[in-house]
Formats: structure tokens, sequence, C-alpha cells
């Protein structure tokens, strides 16, 4: 039968990834091995194992005969954390992270054996959003909270603002209805609205450049309060000097292994 002739057993896996996830790692997740019958494989079955991964968006597998299998990929590209204290065998508290996408699927951190190259610095400092449920945090899954879903979108708002290259973004508190509570590396607090980022995001920049002819730095500012920005300010010579903001990796371009 023609799926026991071995002029179409599978010689060459070929893989076609925007990311970062190793190539042979996602050849171990297809399932498929050099001298599987090219022509018994089943296609649906190997796009689906790959598509259960919560790392992969999606996955195309194709057969080229006689002997190649090609699988492309569309990794997702976490945009934030989330931390879950969990108890220790031996006592204490350790800390479970996840990892968001923009679209909130959640997913685990990839581990570094599973990565094409090695993280570069500052590559894993995404904003922490903290005050989501527990229960949203369930790998493969969105999240369906308005306000964890609202964090996730003024990140993606602050990052194409010019606000990214003054500041950072280190945490965003969901806990509190109708506010989301930033917290900066620089030590600020602002507070924002749920929508209407594109409003919120210039008020911030022209407070952050009026204190600095004031040299003071924001110390709390609201934006959620729509009429007036009540604010409180520090002493720039109050506080230790920034540090250097790392800039964020550009995402890989697809690669072919």
């Amino acid at each position: 039968p023609i799926y026991d002739n071995k002029s179409f057993a599978i010689q060459q896996i070929d893989v076609v990834t925007d990311g970062v996830i190793s190539a042979d790692q996602l050849r171990r997740w297809s399932g498929v091995k050099t001298g599987d019958n090219l022509l018994a494989l089943d296609l649906a079955g190997v796009k689906r194992n790959l598509e259960l991964v919560p790392m992969i968006e999606s996955a195309s597998v194709e057969r080229i005969l006689p002997g190649t299998l090609r699988i492309q990929i569309t990794e997702r590209e976490p945009a934030a954390q989330a931390r879950v204290p969990r108890p220790r065998a031996g006592g204490g508290l350790d800390l479970m992270v996840f990892e968001i996408d923009s679209e909130g699927c959640v997913m685990f951190p990839l581990d570094p054996r599973q990565r094409s190259v090695p993280l570069a610095p500052g590559e894993d400092q995404l904003p922490v959003i903290s005050g989501i449920n527990v229960c949203e945090l369930q790998p493969g899954r969105r999240i369906e909270s308005a306000q964890a879903r609202a964090a996730l979108q003024l990140i993606a708002s602050f990052e194409s603002s010019p606000m990214a290259g003054l500041v950072e973004l280190k945490r965003i508190d969901v806990s509190e209805p109708e506010v989301l509570v930033v917290t900066t590396g620089q030590g600020s607090e602002i507070t924002f609205g749920p929508e209407n980022f594109d409003r919120q995001l210039p008020r911030w920049q022209a407070v952050h450049e009026l204190g600095l002819k004031m040299n003071k730095v924001i110390a709390t500012l609201d934006l959620a309060v729509p009429n007036n920005v009540p604010a409180r300010w520090l002493e720039a010579s109050a506080l230790p000097p920034p540090t250097p903001k790392t800039a964020k990796p550009l995402r890989s371009r697809k690669k072919k292994v």
C-alpha cells in the first residue's frame, strides 16, 4: 500500500516560526518524526497538537512530496505578567509566574531550554498586572475580566505613546473597580480610567513635562478625573537617579530551521 511506501518516508521537517521557540521543541510538540509516512500523516491532528500549546497562536502544516513536512508557526508574544503566591513544600511561599499576550491568552513563560536564542537582558521585564482573579489564570485560556483586558489595552497604548521612552510601566493594579492604578519604575502612581487611553496618555505627558520644568517628579496623578488632573509632586533631588530604560526587543522575524 502507498502508506507503507518508503519513498514517502519523511526525511525532513522544515519549521518556520516568527518567534523564539526552538525548531527542535516545535518538532517535539508536533509529534512527527523523520521516517513517518508523509501520506499517512494526519495533518489536522498535527496542527491541533501544536495549537494546544498555549505559546502558539496558530500553525499550518503541509506536505511537500516526496519527503518533506513543512510547519509554519505564529507564536504568542507576551505583553504582561501575573504572579500568584504558592505555598512551598518546606514552608514559605514561591511566586508562580504567568504570561499574558495582548489578546488576554494566558501561558507559562517559555523554559530557557525551549528557546532558539537566550533571553536578552530586559526581555523578561514585562509589566505585572496585579489583582486578577486567580481562577482566570488558566494557561491556554483567555482572561475575561474587563479590568484586566483594559490593563492590556493600556499597555498597548502606552507602548505606542511618547511616554514609553520616558518612564517604565512596572505594575498595573486592577483590583479597584473602574480604575487602573499604575506604578512606574520611577516610583510614580498614576490612576487611569479604564478607557480612552488616547486622551489620558497625552495628559500624563503634559504633567510629566511640567514637572521637568519645575525639577519635580510625579508622586501621584489621577487621570480618571475628567475635568482636572489632581497631582502630588516630589522634588526630583529626593529620588535616586532613574535606572536606564531597557529598550523592548523587536519581535523576531520569521526564520526557517
